[in-house]
């Protein structure tokens, strides 16, 4: 039987075991983010620019 792949923060790599984790399906994938770097995704995204597909041309909420 294969592991299942771990569940991580996108920005910071924490996972599962240490924080709770929101899933994001974006661009045909599922991402998670813990709640402490969801206000990046929203306000600067550019951050997350090669940790997640394409954040280099999200816009700021």
């Amino acid at each position: 039987m294969e592991k299942a792949e771990e569940k991580h923060c996108v920005f910071c790599n924490k996972t599962d075991n240490e924080v709770p984790l929101v899933q994001l399906s974006y661009s045909k994938g599922i991402y998670w983010i813990c709640p402490q770097h969801i206000p990046i995704l929203i306000h600067e995204p550019q951050k997350l620019q090669g940790l997640l597909p394409g954040a280099d041309n999200m816009q700021a909420g």
